[in-house]
């Protein structure tokens, strides 16, 4: 594995330094864009289909190593807005795998008091599926443990356009003056507004670009860059990533 070279600094203290206990070592929140599931399966020869249950394993031990690891917030980048160019047949085999994932692991997630929330426009998967996630939720939503941020049909661009609108909205009505649409007003209205400020972010595959995600939080976020494919990546990669996050001076601008 290798990575990139990542901002150090940031403009704004996270939680913990804002809290008086300085930065910490180990990560409130990492998210993951998995990225090359389809790439592992061409190597071996797979069907794409293959390449994505494999990368479902990795969910698992992302979110073991996490728990292990005392992280509070793991967030996975499932499905992008822009993942509905893919073929028909790709689209029908991630939802297919959602509705197995969701019947196999929420025993599991239950038992290890995950929470799950979901982020994104996930209504476009259609009722019997968004029902299942919406009971899932549901029954892990007082879990404590750590929370699962699960990404479906998310993009960043929309989320902060659609937070800008919010507070436009507020602003004719009345509600609030212009100058209280503030960075501070925006990052209210985005769906990660109850989670910690995002401390680490990963992208597996080797490709070093962020595809619309969490644009928005990622602004002083680490950022970590992989050659590895994201079914390769189990529980020892997930702890040498935070190993890298814990080495380096997070002084987010202040000298």
């Amino acid at each position: 594995m290798t990575a990139a070279p990542a901002p150090k600094a940031g403009a704004a203290d996270n939680a913990a330094g804002l809290a008086g206990g300085g930065p910490r070592s180990t990560p409130r929140h990492v998210a993951i864009i998995m990225d090359g599931n389809g790439r592992w399966a061409q190597q071996r020869g797979l069907p794409r289909a293959a390449g994505h249950k494999a990368g479902a394993e990795s969910v698992r031990r992302a979110l073991q190593a996490a728990t292990d690891n005392g992280v509070e917030v793991l967030t996975l980048y499932a499905f992008s807005s822009e993942n509905w160019r893919r073929s028909s047949e790709e689209i029908s085999d991630l939802t297919a795998l959602m509705r197995y994932y969701l019947e196999r692991e929420l025993k599991t997630l239950e038992k290890e008091k995950v929470r799950l929330k979901l982020i994104g426009d996930y209504s476009a998967f259609g009722g019997e599926l968004v029902e299942r996630l919406e009971r899932a939720v549901e029954r892990c939503a007082d879990n404590s443990r750590i929370t699962l941020v699960v990404a479906l049909n998310y993009g960043s661009r929309a989320e902060i356009a659609a937070a800008s609108r919010r507070l436009a909205a507020k602003a004719v009505r009345g509600e609030i003056e212009l100058p209280a649409i503030t960075e501070q007003a925006i990052g209210a209205e985005l769906q990660t507004a109850d989670l910690p400020e995002l401390d680490l972010l990963i992208r597996t595959s080797g490709e070093v670009r962020l595809s619309n995600f969490l644009l928005w939080q990622a602004a002083y976020a680490e950022l970590l860059f992989l050659d590895t494919l994201w079914p390769d990546f189990d529980e020892a990669a997930f702890t040498n990533a935070l190993a890298v996050y814990a080495r380096r001076q997070r002084r987010f601008g202040g000298r």
